[in-house]
């Protein structure tokens, strides 16, 4: 039987170490090859594109500036022509512009079967995205959201059909996990002095709130001199950067805070911490979290989002509330000062990611939602032709 050929549409690939893109390339190597065959296709222009040779499908680049103007005319003939020549059955979308121009080049391509993947609280939505998510809301046959709470948010935002948004929680590859070395060197940096690791994984832009990590670091180190608060992450806000060294320098802790940059090797820090910490002011489903779940690692982290469906509060961790530093001090020190508890937490997370959070339980639900919107639609496998006498059978949480 012919392979269902599932297009995933993308506005920017920046890399496949976390984040949306990172899912995506889970996706595209995991779902069973012998159902499905994978394409991606982004509007990423050439300088943004840094991760298309580590997909092992096809990667299609449609680069544009703007969606309003004759460049994007032409740009969205290419990705409908490619869309039917291809006879892609499913559109799966992520983020603003391949939701919304993607979406209605999909649609009006005739492909059968579009999904939107809602990965965050939309906390970067502009006015006109807001009008326009409501008015596109219709559009979709079916939208993914990473948690509960992203569910209920984009319900009520874009006033979405309840029974057409269902929660698809993001999931770790554990093998991947288990084979990272329990071992992580930095030249140059003063870990090797450190009495405990804190880490956060997070790309550095306002919305992590790392101005309350410094300050956080501030009270802990108060009791823990040469603790260490180390960041992995990609500056994707320069001067926001410079403002977080200022104000670590002003409270006398850029030595106890260690900006590493982005790195590959996350588990092997992960590993080597003592507790796991996140100070964002939105999340959707923080894969960070997961990964620190599932490498045993206590979490601090802010109540936002969908942290709390992956935290439960004294249980594998603690949830404070955002912007509060003294809060998560606390938490902090407590873990800090009692390490069979925070071994004891750690152990939970790992147990909670075992149960439900592994990229086997995300494929797996994927899959089964995938094969249900298709069935109900009519289309033959393989076929991409849309049976016009049916509509999409809506998949309810």
């Amino acid at each position: 039987m012919d392979q269902i050929h599932i297009m995933f549409l993308i506005d920017v690939l920046y890399g496949t170490h976390g984040g949306a893109e990172h899912v995506l390339w889970n996706m595209t190597r995991l779902l069973p090859r012998d159902r499905y065959r994978c394409s991606v296709a982004t509007f990423a222009t050439h300088s943004d594109l840094v991760a298309a040779d580590r997909f092992d499908c096809p990667v299609h680049l449609f680069p544009i500036r703007r969606t309003y103007d004759w460049h994007a005319l032409k740009t969205a003939w290419r990705l409908a022509k490619l869309i039917r020549e291809e006879r892609v059955s499913i559109v799966h979308t992520f983020f603003p512009a391949s939701d919304l121009f993607g979406g209605t080049i999909a649609r009006l391509s005739g492909c059968p079967i579009l999904i939107s993947s809602r990965r965050d609280m939309g906390f970067q939505r502009s006015a006109t995205h807001r009008v326009a998510y409501r008015l596109a809301g219709g559009l979709f046959d079916q939208v993914h959201a990473v948690a509960d709470r992203v569910r209920l948010c984009h319900i009520q935002q874009d006033g979405l059909d309840p029974t057409r948004v269902v929660t698809v929680y993001n999931g770790v590859d554990l093998d991947e996990i288990d084979r990272a070395p329990n071992e992580f060197r930095q030249a140059g940096s003063s870990l090797e002095n450190a009495s405990h690791w804190i880490s956060c994984v997070a790309n550095i832009r306002p919305v992590k709130a790392l101005e309350a990590l410094i300050s956080t670091a501030a009270i802990v180190c108060r009791e823990f001199p040469d603790a260490r608060f180390i960041v992995a992450g990609a500056v994707q806000d320069t001067p926001y950067m410079q403002q977080l060294a200022e104000l670590a320098r002003s409270l006398n802790v850029n030595q106890n805070v260690i900006f590493l940059g982005s790195r590959p090797d996350v588990p092997s820090l992960l590993k080597m911490s003592n507790l796991f910490y996140l100070p964002s002011r939105s999340e959707g489903l923080s894969n960070a979290i997961l990964e620190a779940m599932a490498c045993a690692l206590p979490c601090v982290a802010t109540d936002v989002g969908g942290n709390g469906e992956l935290i439960q509060d004294a249980g594998n961790g603690y949830l404070v509330p955002h912007d509060d530093p003294a809060a998560a001090a606390q938490r902090i020190l407590t873990l800090l000062r009692n390490p069979l508890l925070a071994k004891e937490m750690g152990q939970s997370g790992r147990r909670i990611v075992e149960s439900g959070f592994s990229v086997k339980a995300m494929i797996g639900k994927l899959t089964e939602l995938y094969d249900d919107l298709l069935a109900g639609a009519g289309t033959p496998r393989g076929t991409g032709e849309r049976n016009e006498t049916c509509e999409p059978c809506p998949i309810a949480r």
